[in-house]
């Protein structure tokens, strides 16, 4: 024990999350957290490659000795706790943040991403377990992920949920009352987890960073008072806002209706990062301008989208604004759209903030909730021919261009590929068999080229469920209805 402690406390100095005067107070705060009274320091240390690493072998002394139930939602509690005995106050951590922003944002978001993976909030040990890779296709370099970082729930955990008492604290996962929360059956340990306050559009707002990150630098933005997702003037205010204080990050909404929302929407909030997503290097097919300040370019892109872009951040909300007004009540019969029925209301946007090149940018992706009887979970929404691979809702993270796939995907690609090379049937390939038969026709498959090849296939399907979300197809019908919602825009602006 003795060890793995003194390891892990080195372990935290190294990371600058304490200073070395701190390591006495530390280490009693560790033996606090196993209920050791004695103990001898040791000049002995144990190897290590992730810092979850020291901490399972703690929360393992923890089990022995019977202070801790042996479940991951326990583990997971206790090993934040643990790390908790290292990290700074919130106010410590704000003022250091506050202060480095002052002289750059860039230094500011550095300090914080470094706590967040040093304190193993952001869990690297299992985001580095994802597979991931990239496919090229006619709309640019997409990212491809299969998420294996979210750990399945524990049936003694499961079971002691159904027969807890609810609560209403924190609200939900995303609540700024999670930060140093011990956790419980209802919301992950979050006790090594901190905050930084910020003001968007004159409101409290929180910024952190996701304990799964997808992609370099996954951040949260999310709202103090906990209430529903809403996309309305105020969403483009807020998302200009945080990109001109922190202008090396996008940020972006959710749409704000269930099926082309994402998979909270009890909480607003928004996601952003240090990453750029083939989307924002699309192509450009069209340009106009909207008024004499604000251009607008349709984007070559799987969903229907429009980039607004302006130095005049005032006109460009005023703009954004008109467009989401015109598009809530647009109806167009020509592709499907249908603004209410029964009223119910279907038309939303996804909107993602960038400031670049000295101009202030908006992508406006136009979505629509309406259901029927041969696309009963959304006509906008992939289709039953791609759910073999992709059958979620295409949230803000999937519009920008990465896909975020099932775990199951990692044991079913090895099978598919058994099948691809030699013919080999598994229960595991039922939903994918007609696809697979059909690339075993088409194309030449060897050892050598399968594992390429498939992951290229996998990719070309999840862009397909994207075209599916599409309002607006490139060719000529999808052209003039484009340009009729555009030419209504212009007359509404006019």
């Amino acid at each position: 024990m003795e060890a793995i402690i003194e390891t892990l406390l080195e372990y935290a100095i190294e990371q600058q999350l304490m200073e070395p005067s701190d390591r006495i107070y530390a280490r009693n705060r560790i033996l606090a957290c196993l209920k050791e009274e004695d103990y001898t320091p040791t000049d002995q240390r144990v190897s290590y490659h992730y810092v979850s690493e020291l901490l399972q072998m703690l929360c393992d002394i923890a089990v022995k000795k019977g202070i801790l139930e042996d479940t991951l939602r326990n583990r997971d509690a206790f090993d934040s706790q643990l790390m908790n005995c290292f990290m700074p106050r919130p106010s410590e951590m704000i003022n250091t943040f506050e202060m480095k922003k002052n002289n750059s944002p860039i230094l500011a978001t550095n300090y914080f991403y470094h706590t967040s993976i040093a304190s193993n909030y952001i869990r690297k040990d299992r985001i580095d377990k994802n597979v991931s890779y990239k496919v090229n296709t006619e709309y640019g370099i997409m990212d491809i992920t299969i998420n294996l970082s979210k750990p399945e729930k524990d049936p003694r955990d499961i079971a002691k949920a159904s027969k807890s008492v609810s609560t209403s604290y924190p609200s939900c996962v995303l609540c700024k009352e999670c930060e140093g929360y011990y956790g419980s059956l209802r919301c992950d340990g979050r006790s090594n987890h901190r905050i930084i306050p910020l003001k968007l559009n004159g409101e409290d707002w929180f910024f952190q960073y996701s304990p799964y990150v997808y992609y370099n630098e996954h951040c949260i933005v999310l709202k103090g008072e906990h209430v529903p997702m809403k996309t309305c003037r105020k969403t483009f205010i807020r998302l200009l806002e945080f990109v001109e204080q922190f202008p090396h990050y996008f940020l972006g909404s959710n749409a704000d209706l269930p099926i082309v929302g994402g998979s909270i929407l009890s909480h607003d909030h928004f996601q952003g990062g240090n990453y750029d997503f083939a989307m924002a290097n699309a192509r450009v097919v069209q340009s106009f301008q909207l008024t004499e300040d604000v251009r607008a370019d349709r984007l070559f892109w799987p969903l229907s989208v429009l980039r607004l872009s302006s130095v005049q951040k005032e006109t460009l909300i005023d703009v954004a604004d008109t467009i989401l007004q015109v598009w809530r009540q647009y109806d167009d019969p020509a592709v499907e759209v249908y603004a209410k029925t029964d009223g119910q209301m279907h038309n939303t946007i996804t909107s993602i903030a960038r400031y670049r090149n000295n101009r202030y940018e908006l992508d406006l992706v136009f979505r629509n909730n309406r259901t029927s009887k041969e696309h009963p979970m959304g006509i906008f929404h992939p289709h039953e021919e791609v759910h073999h691979i992709k059958k979620e809702n295409i949230g803000l993270i999937e519009v920008m261009g990465l896909a975020v796939l099932p775990a199951r995907l990692k044991t079913e690609m090895q099978a598919m590929k058994d099948y691809l090379l030699d013919g080999t049937r598994s229960d595991l390939l039922d939903s994918h068999l007609e696809w697979l038969q059909n690339l075993q026709q088409s194309m030449t498959w060897t050892k050598e080229n399968v594992e390429e090849q498939l992951q290229e296939e996998v990719g070309k399907v999840f862009v397909e469920g994207l075209r599916h979300c599409g309002i607006y197809s490139f060719d000529e019908k999808g052209d003039i209805a484009f340009q009729k919602l555009i030419d209504t825009i212009e007359g509404t602006l006019t």
